[in-house]
């Protein structure tokens, strides 16, 4: 709960002075012209705002973990900096779209390759410091399959890949992304309490609390977007706590929403591919799809926030055998 409180009011304190630097640098994002035509009155908006949570979780955990660290426990540290080199492929990525005024950054190949080095040398710390099994866990059956550690790490490093694109392509939206991950973080740091990972609960704590503080910049109408930076920065972090946690098949309940964000993007390509043109929804990924249809954003928000919070209470009753494990 101090973490939470603290890393909302660092975040809010940064963001107050970095929304406007933004604007002078004239970091606005630019809108892609095939998206929903009202979209365009969002040009110019300043991007790169997920610096602001970034720095109230780095703040949090040094000054709530500091002890802990001379101690020997750096857990919470590996996630934080693993999230962290994601959060700076990200801000590459703003950059060149800023520079560029074009809403295209690095390429996917670029990015792909970057993501999965970091996700590869993250499994390899992980695995060296011993904070990593081929022990895969399976949430509501409370048991484990045993696996050869190259095909973990061969899954794993998927995994990761996979969830961080999952939660940028769900960041579309004024205060999507961000409302999303909150009740995710609550999850990982309830689970953080029950089991007596204070470090790792901290984080998750940190990250709740740190993108509390950004709505306020960010739920509609958004006065700063997270952009990559952000985007990719949450999604490393999910992932990690979900190995850090030794549960990655954790993110299929919490992360409902990241999946069929991500489903319906496949299912438009392959549809598309597949008639020679035709689309299956009216635009993908799925909020657009439903903007389209009429919903407004902030019942995007709240719906689809609503279904993670209900998805995530179900994981920990998932995970409740574990607990007395």
């Amino acid at each position: 709960m101090i973490a939470c409180v603290l890393s909302f009011v660092v975040t809010a304190l940064v963001g107050k002075w970095l929304v406007p630097e933004l604007r002078k640098l004239k970091a606005g994002q630019s809108i892609r012209t095939d998206g929903p035509k009202w979209h365009m009155a969002k040009e110019g908006t300043p991007t790169m705002g997920g610096l602001m949570f970034i720095a109230g979780v780095g703040v949090t955990i040094l000054i709530c973990c500091w002890k802990s660290m001379l101690q020997g426990n750096f857990s919470h540290l590996y996630v934080f900096l693993f999230a962290l080199v994601y959060g700076a492929i990200g801000y590459v990525d703003d950059y060149r779209k800023v520079r560029m005024h074009q809403n295209l950054g690095l390429t996917a190949l670029q990015k792909f390759l970057m993501q999965l080095a970091a996700a590869v040398a993250f499994l390899c710390l992980m695995r060296f410091e011993g904070l990593l099994t081929p022990n895969l866990y399976l949430p509501f059956f409370n048991t484990y399959l045993v696996m050869n550690w190259v095909v973990y790490l061969i899954f794993a490093a998927f995994v990761i890949v996979g969830t961080v694109n999952a939660v940028n392509l769900t960041d579309g939206i004024d205060g999507l992304a961000a409302s999303v991950t909150v009740p995710v973080a609550l999850f990982f740091a309830i689970a953080a309490a029950w089991w007596g990972y204070r470090e790792l609960g901290v984080f998750a704590g940190a990250l709740c609390g740190g993108l509390i503080g950004f709505l306020i910049y960010n739920f509609h109408p958004a006065k700063v977007f997270m952009g990559d930076t952000g985007s990719l920065f949450l999604g490393g972090a999910v992932a990690a706590m979900a190995f850090a946690f030794d549960m990655p098949l954790i993110l299929i309940p919490v992360g409902i929403i990241y999946i069929a964000e991500t489903l319906s993007d496949i299912i438009q390509v392959g549809y598309f591919k597949l008639t020679h043109g035709k689309r299956f929804f009216r635009m993908a990924p799925l909020h657009h799809h439903l903007e389209l249809c009429g919903w407004s954003e902030k019942k995007l928000v709240f719906v689809f926030s609503g279904i993670t919070v209900l998805f995530c209470a179900l994981a920990l009753w998932g995970v409740a055998g574990r607990f007395a494990m």
